[in-house]
């Protein structure tokens, strides 16, 4: 606190999120003056480094845009090359891919809601302090964690950074025996996911409502993929690792080779991170909340069910309660999973060729955080000579501070320790991943 009248809120270092970012919060006579999410992490030129590489290298490179969510950047940088090379893989490729990525979902959202998010609902500091007084809870998230990191890598070839995804498919096909051995623990898994969404619906949740428009992918049962547990059918699915165009809730939608039309960039003084508007519309949010309220009814029955049973309404807009989205995605993921090896034959090829050609493609998919999107443009060689990554915090983070900047104001009667306190948790809702949004900086250099 600075006088009287003026409070100064500062966290050097937020804790329990991805990457390195600051918060910054200015109160003048009860009123916010400014709301900042500083995002210091260094800029990580992953476009750049994309130039002049082949087509067949960015699910590789672009892995290593996070640890967390690795598969979300090679499935969309492989959607984005197929595209571009007017190619479209078989649906039991799609449902390899789609069994991948319910494995980022489950290891992704477990360690969200235990290891970064629960600690805040229950007042403590950290999930070790959080472990010494509930190591039975704390257990059930690793589990659930282990169950996903193993089942990227039995499909993936290696739980972080995998090694067997490829342009057009897969380099090895697992199995069927191989798969099978997961049946007995995902069946485990559903139990623990169903107890998470009962377990979250306890946590009390500060009152608030986010006004910002919400964002997701529309995936209408496209590339092979079904709503049912059999592979092939048709019909509308929970949008997650394909989707040919964007929905949002402001009534605006567009096919992805759109998208760069409508969402736009801009950079900010304080933040490596870029913001992002939507056209006609102003700041987005994108990620579960946006996935649960604009396709909520293409959740199974089981997540539908726990999805009631943690007290979710049809719709939601309150980003405390994002957690409880997250844990009825688990739910999702873990029975599509379960469905997706039941009905499995292994791909044979495991791939197939995607020659070069000139032109541009794009893709998307819903990485934990939220819709991501890729767009390269090739020469005739299958040399890469534009890219553009859009990933969801550097979308999320504008909204981010807009929000934070309504939780300071309604909250601005606590003292400092426990607005700042609350402010955290605040960012926590949207899981930032600073690492993913730090990804590009246009530098401009003054000297006087």
């Amino acid at each position: 606190m600075t006088h009287r009248q003026e409070r100064l809120l500062e966290v050097g270092s937020l804790a329990r999120v991805e990457g390195e970012g600051a918060l910054r919060v200015v109160l003048d006579h009860g009123r916010v003056t400014e709301a900042r999410l500083n995002i210091y992490e260094p800029p990580r030129f992953f476009e750049a480094m994309l130039r002049g590489r082949s087509y067949l290298e960015p699910p590789d490179i672009t892995a290593r845009v996070c640890g967390i969510c690795p598969v979300a950047y090679q499935l969309t940088a492989c959607r984005a090359i197929e595209d571009a090379c007017g190619v479209t893989v078989p649906p039991q490729i799609n449902a390899l891919r789609r069994l991948l990525y319910c494995g980022e979902w489950i290891e992704s959202h477990a360690l969200h809601i235990y290891l970064l998010h629960a600690p805040d609902f229950l007042g403590y500091p950290d999930a070790i302090e959080l472990a010494k007084d509930h190591r039975a809870i704390v257990s059930r998230g690793l589990a659930l964690k282990k169950t996903g990191n193993d089942l990227v890598e039995v499909v993936g070839g290696r739980a972080i950074h995998p090694i067997n995804v490829r342009v057009g498919g897969f380099h090895r096909a697992p199995a069927r025996s191989e798969l099978d051995a997961f049946k007995n623990r995902l069946d485990d898994a559903l139990e623990a996911a169903l107890e998470t969404a009962r377990w979250a619906g306890g946590f009390a949740f500060p009152e608030f409502e986010t006004p910002h428009a919400l964002l997701a992918l529309d995936d209408a049962g496209t590339n092979g993929g079904s709503r049912s547990p059999a592979a092939g059918g048709a019909g509308p699915r929970y949008p997650i690792e394909s989707g040919l165009g964007v929905i949002t809730t402001a009534g605006v939608g567009f096919p992805l080779e759109d998208f760069e039309h409508y969402v736009s960039e801009s950079q900010v003084p304080h933040s490596t991170a870029l913001h992002a508007k939507l056209r006609g519309v102003g700041t987005y949010l994108t990620g579960p909340l946006a996935r649960y309220n604009l396709a909520g009814p293409r959740l199974w029955p089981v997540a539908a069910e726990a999805a009631r049973a943690a007290g979710l309404g049809r719709f939601e807009r309150n980003p405390f309660r994002s957690v409880l989205v997250r844990a009825v995605e688990v739910v999702q993921a873990v029975a599509e999973a379960r469905a997706i090896i039941e009905a499995y034959q292994p791909p044979d090829p495991p791939f197939v060729p995607v020659e070069p050609r000139a032109g541009r493609g794009h893709g998307a998919t819903e990485a934990p955080r939220g819709l991501l999107y890729h767009r390269y443009d090739l020469d005739e060689r299958g040399l890469i000579t534009a890219a553009r990554i859009v990933p969801p915090t550097a979308q999320n983070q504008a909204a981010i501070e807009a929000d934070l900047r309504l939780v300071v104001q309604a909250g601005a009667q606590l003292d400092d320790e426990h607005l700042t306190l609350h402010c955290e948790q605040a960012i926590r809702n949207y899981d930032p991943c600073i690492s993913c949004s730090a990804h590009f900086l246009d530098l401009d250099v003054t000297r006087r």
